[in-house]
């Protein structure tokens, strides 16, 4: 096929992050003090992460340079391959033209080490001896015991437990390279127990992970805690991606018009999108970028926007998203990654204004548009994955209707060898769909007494 993988040289890894907050139209409004309900300053952060972390978290520069430590590791997987999806705009019978990005070249197996290796460096840089976190299917907790080996530093992951059973080979990674890993909710930490008490059987969420991590970092004055999404600098780091595939579209001799990826706290949906954004601001582009998230947990199309905490027992400071309430528990649906109650801020405040889209999918469709693409395409994506590429295909199809030719570009933001499971749970019929009434979201809206926003 012509042109079908678009490859850049690893001289054009980007040399700085690019920071969206420097041209968003509305700056989005502060975290707060969950008692005094007043602006947080950078100190109320440091127990939890390191001053050059939390010097990004709150920057407006536009610019942030990259150390070249971290992209000597970058070199690793960096920059990651484009391809065209002939093949798959052949079985849609499309006139649309589909691209994408394709982050599972990293030692992981998706995105997540872009950010991971920077929080695992400016962690070292303030000789930090451990850090915690949470993942939900896995893939952030892979990409931080990665990153941690590369540095020194030890690393402790609490999984979500539904995850921990249903991808036990994540949880090997990660003890390969020298992570302790932890169903969530456990025994080891005062958040972990008091949920267990309420439901001992309880399928986990990340907003339970991020207590437990959060908790135990602050009871160590050398250990710090990692988050892989939501936060600022997280999806700061992920810009990587779309500056790269903005020089690979140029290649191409294209621009997307549909820029399309899953969506569980931002850092996949930012990292290829926000860099194209750019070109909306800048240069009055019309790219429309749509973030894909699960039915069952569908916070940017039926969540609320209001502050709310970033976890479940309420150690985060109040953040301004879109939310379905930090005692939601989702549905325990495969792709683990996206079963989060809330939005980055950043996001949030995009969708808000409207500059960007969101749309939500049930599970069986979103596995239905994976098989297709595995087979017109070869690589068989992570269950998140698939949901970014259900939109696509809706994008394609609507393409045909009408008559016209969009270009569409997906972040295919990593394999799914390890969730094999999944795919086997489809094939044999044991997917179930759960989508949430109006009630349930109400009700577990009703149980916040968080600031209402607007």
């Amino acid at each position: 096929m012509k042109d079908k993988k678009i490859l850049l040289s690893e001289k054009e890894i980007p040399e700085k992050w690019y920071n969206i907050m420097a041209d968003m139209p509305n700056k989005p409004l502060p975290p707060l003090n969950p008692a005094t309900r007043e602006p947080i300053g950078p100190d109320a952060l440091a127990p939890i992460f390191p001053m050059g972390l939390i010097a990004q978290e709150v920057s407006t520069e536009k610019w942030i340079e990259i150390p070249d430590e971290i992209r000597d590791i970058y070199k690793l997987w960096r920059p990651s391959p484009m391809y065209r999806a002939y093949n798959l705009e052949k079985a849609l019978d499309t006139p649309a033209k589909i691209y994408y990005k394709y982050e599972g070249v990293s030692p992981a197996g998706s995105h997540k080490p872009n950010t991971a290796i920077a929080q695992a460096y400016y962690n070292k840089q303030e000789g930090v001896k451990r850090i915690t976190t949470e993942t939900g299917a896995g893939q952030w907790g892979s990409a931080l015991a990665l990153a941690c080996n590369f540095f020194g530093i030890e690393c402790e992951v609490y999984m979500v437990r539904i995850s921990y059973d249903h991808k036990p080979y994540r949880k090997v990674m990660m003890n390969t390279w020298g992570a302790q890993v932890f169903p969530s909710p456990s025994d080891r930490t005062e958040a972990g127990r008091k949920i267990l008490a309420m439901d001992p059987n309880s399928p986990g969420s990340l907003g339970i992970a991020i207590s437990e991590a959060i908790e135990r970092a602050v009871m160590d004055e050398n250990t710090k805690y990692s988050l892989g999404s939501v936060l600022n600098h997280v999806l700061l780091h992920q810009t990587v991606i779309g500056q790269e595939a903005v020089k690979q579209m140029e290649m191409a001799g294209d621009l997307p018009d549909i820029i399309v990826a899953p969506f569980g706290g931002g850092s996949n949906f930012a990292g290829l999108s926000f860099p194209f954004l750019r070109l909306n601001f800048e240069e009055g582009k019309k790219i429309r970028a749509i973030a894909s998230e699960p039915a069952s947990c569908p916070k940017l199309t039926r969540g609320q926007f209001r502050y709310d905490f970033g976890d479940t027992i309420g150690m985060t400071p109040l953040l301004p998203m879109y939310t379905l309430g930090h005692n939601f528990v989702p549905a325990p649906i495969h792709a683990g990654g996206l079963r989060y109650h809330g939005a980055g801020i950043l996001v949030s405040q995009l969708l808000k204004d409207k500059l960007i889209e969101a749309r939500a999918h049930n599970q069986i469709e979103c596995f239905e548009a994976g098989i297709l693409f595995a087979k017109t395409e070869a690589i068989i994506p992570a269950p998140e994955a698939n949901h970014g590429i259900a939109t696509a295909i809706q994008e394609a199809r609507k393409c045909k209707e009408e008559g016209v030719s969009r270009t569409i570009l997906i972040h295919l933001c990593g394999h799914g060898n390890f969730d094999m499971g999944a795919y086997e749970a489809y094939f044999s019929g044991k997917l179930t769909e759960h989508e949430l009434t109006e009630k349930e979201i109400a009700n577990s809206l009703a149980e916040l007494d968080t600031p209402m926003i607007g």
